[in-house]
């Protein structure tokens, strides 16, 4: 169940998108509580009420409205219209009950203050998806309306506010065009990282079709001038058969051997591949690494290292940098080669010298599963027949993986990497 969870870990980008709409959801849901203490010298219960109903249900759509207008901004569908007019329909109606129940104010408090709570909230969440020439105009409009409700009469007998005007205006538009600019920068920095993170994904999937593409031309060059021969002398051989010339039996000769010449051609290229050369593993780990946008580092070489030893760490670094790319969002990695002194053995004797390779990269969210024929259950198996061992370590979002190998390789030991 604990590996099960740790597969089902949001991923940084998610984590960040739902910390930012979480907080904006939550500022949102904060306007009740406002709105209540700034009628609080009310004394009537009925307008309390109404104007706490209306605001509550202004807020509940502005809260779906917002999840709408985020999505809308990220690409998503287009926010439907009646949203709008619904939030609109119970903001009109919030002010309406502001402006008739609530006494005048000459500060953001009372009739002000719930005035200007009650405008913001569809300012707010439309932000996102507006032009900003829209966002500052609507800024400016909630403002003179704020400021223009202190000419008002109250309920009953109470006159208008004495307050100026001008700091009334002035202080809604800060206060309203911050929020408004708050929700716009969230939106924003949500499209960033986003879009960074397609980016990492188009770069590793670049990554892998340009080592497809290698792999292609390098056939392609190996054996395609010998499959045109064949195709050139198969015909030629068909040719003189219908005419009952016997040079078409030494034309289908040359086709044989052209075929086994060329299936000895791909059976070298294969091999090739698979045997891997350290210091290109190591070149092409820091190549593939930086196309995918992880920030890397190599350091040490091995070119001194015995044949065996260079084999069996190379296929660690293919590996580990498969693993890195496919597997975890890191933004940094680094792969370090070294030749350390070895510990005593079992029977006390002196291990010797032990090539190292560490590869650490941050952005892992779960350790990799060692269950039959993972990845790294065949790097176990290929370090200890040349008498290494393989740890992995994962600490919070840094996973590190260490492969140990004794410089020094037996006879055996080098035979049964050859077979390989």
């Amino acid at each position: 169940m604990t590996s099960l969870n740790m597969a089902r870990r949001r991923t940084n980008p998610e984590r960040f998108d739902l910390y930012t709409r979480g907080s904006l959801y939550i500022l949102l849901a904060t306007a009740p509580l406002v709105g209540l203490s700034a009628i609080a010298d009310l004394a009537e219960p009925a307008p309390i009420l109404a104007y706490l109903g209306g605001l509550l249900t202004e807020t509940v759509l502005a809260i779906l409205v917002t999840s709408g207008t985020l999505r809308q901004f990220l690409g998503g569908p287009r926010v439907r219209p009646g949203w709008y007019v619904a939030l609109g329909l119970s903001a009109a109606f919030v002010t309406a009950v502001a402006a008739l129940s609530q006494p005048p104010a000459d500060a953001l408090g009372g009739r002000t203050g719930a005035l200007a709570l009650a405008l913001a909230l569809p300012l707010m969440v439309v932000a996102p998806v507006v032009r900003t020439r829209a966002l500052v105009a609507g800024t400016l409009v909630v403002a003179a309306l704020v400021a223009g409700s202190l000419g008002l009469p109250g309920p009953g007998d109470s006159g208008p506010a004495g307050g100026h005007p001008v700091p009334i205006a002035m202080t809604t538009a800060i206060v309203v065009g911050a929020m408004a600019a708050t929700f716009r920068l969230s939106a924003w920095t949500l499209g960033v990282v986003w879009e960074q993170e397609r980016m990492r994904t188009v770069h590793a999937r670049l990554a892998v079709a340009e080592e497809r593409l290698r792999f292609s031309r390098d056939l392609h060059d190996v054996v395609g001038r010998t499959f045109s021969a064949i195709a050139v002398k198969s015909e030629l051989a068909a040719e003189l058969a219908r005419r009952g010339d016997d040079g078409a039996l030494a034309q289908m000769l040359e086709v044989r051997e052209l075929a086994q010449d060329s299936l000895k051609e791909v059976r070298g290229v294969v091999a090739g591949y698979r045997e891997v050369d350290l210091a290109a593993e190591l070149d092409g780990a820091r190549s593939v690494l930086r196309a995918a946008g992880v920030s890397t580092r190599v350091l040490g070489e091995g070119a001194s290292l015995p044949d065996p030893v260079q084999q069996a760490l190379a296929w660690v670094v293919r590996e580990a940098v498969t693993n890195v790319v496919r597997h975890a969002h890191p933004g940094t990695c680094t792969i370090d080669l070294a030749v350390v002194p070895g510990g005593p053995r079992p029977d006390g004797a002196k291990l010797g010298d032990v090539a190292r390779l560490t590869v650490v990269n941050d952005g892992a969210h779960r350790t990799p599963v060692l269950s039959s024929g993972s990845g790294l259950l065949g790097l176990r198996e290929r370090l200890a027949a040349v008498g290494g061992a393989l740890d992995t370590a994962h600490d919070g979002g840094t996973f590190t993986l260490t492969a140990t190998v004794p410089v020094i390789a037996t006879a055996t030991t080098a035979r049964t990497e050859g077979r390989r």
